[in-house]
């Protein structure tokens, strides 16, 4: 596998891996209200292919800190005691996520292009 190649699985690699992060910090977003809702977070692993190291998304993991518990007798999932199991979603935890992972998003978007318009260069060169 030739350097250019290697570097073009490296940085595809990262997008998908990125573009996994983004999608259960947008689940998180989009049920920050849902009642018994917990938080999943992704990591991120190495693995090798060919001799070259890739990242990919873990498994995903829920967070096990205790849901609030939020008083509204009229809920219908109230107890007897009127309080029923909100969720552990914090938004700006969130959004600090997403825009971290939307910037390292882009910087390996911005690799990919750079090995590709390297790898067109070396072409045109050796065409001459």
């Amino acid at each position: 596998m030739s350097d250019f190649s290697k570097s073009l699985a490296v940085t595809a690699s990262a997008l998908r891996a990125e573009a996994a992060r983004l999608r259960h910090v947008s689940e998180n977003i989009s049920n920050a209200d849902t009642p018994g809702y917990r938080r999943k977070s992704v990591s991120f692993e190495t693995v090798q292919k060919d001799g070259t190291e890739l990242v990919q998304a873990g498994r995903v993991r829920l967070d096990r800190r205790a849901l609030p518990r939020i008083y509204d007798p009229s809920h219908p999932m109230a107890d007897a005691s009127g309080y029923y199991a909100g969720s552990n979603v914090d938004l700006m935890v969130e959004i600090a996520d997403a825009r971290e992972a939307q910037r390292s998003y882009e910087a390996n978007l911005k690799m990919f292009d750079q090995t590709r318009q390297m790898s067109a260069s070396l072409m045109e060169l050796l065409r001459k």
